[in-house]
């Protein structure tokens, strides 16, 4: 029997958030999609993914 292969939110599944619970707006899981998502797209840096972010919420 092969292996399914994972998603990519489940690879990161376990990874532990270093960030504090009070300043958290986002689930950790989401931030590392979102970023990937936008390197993929050109992104070079976190100036350049908020402005993607900004540029999709709606």
């Amino acid at each position: 029997m092969q292996d399914v292969p994972l998603s990519i939110l489940e690879q990161f599944s376990q990874l532990k958030d270093p960030r504090v619970d009070r300043t958290k707006r986002h689930k950790l899981t989401d931030v590392i999609a979102i970023a990937i998502c936008t390197v993929i797209c050109g992104a070079n840096g976190w100036t350049a993914v908020e402005l993607f972010c900004k540029s999709k919420q709606s």
